[in-house]
């Protein structure tokens, strides 16, 4: 295979596909169980431990993407996440 411009770096990955989105994985999937039951649970020790959970399962998806990420796109997008993610536990006083 042909060397790859860093245009196509962006969007594609090593075998040369284009590749913006996946199935979810397993810390995703975490994630979204996570938001959904802080929705259902208002407050309490039960409501902190899954927003602890949630907020874990989002930074490893988050470092695992700008580590291991199939091109640049999930690389930035992970690195995004992990920002956002940590600025939102900073200005919500749970850090």
């Amino acid at each position: 295979m042909s060397k790859q411009s860093f245009i196509e770096k962006c969007y594609k990955d090593d075998q040369g596909k284009v590749s913006f989105a996946q199935p979810p994985n397993l810390p995703i999937i975490v994630w979204v169980v996570s938001v959904v039951l802080q929705k259902l649970i208002s407050n309490g020790t039960i409501y902190n431990l899954v927003s602890v959970i949630g907020f874990g399962a989002l930074f490893t998806w988050a470092w695992l993407e700008i580590f291991q990420g199939s091109n640049y796109f999930r690389r930035i997008l992970g690195l995004v996440v992990l920002i956002m993610a940590i600025a939102s536990q900073l200005s919500s006083g749970t850090a």
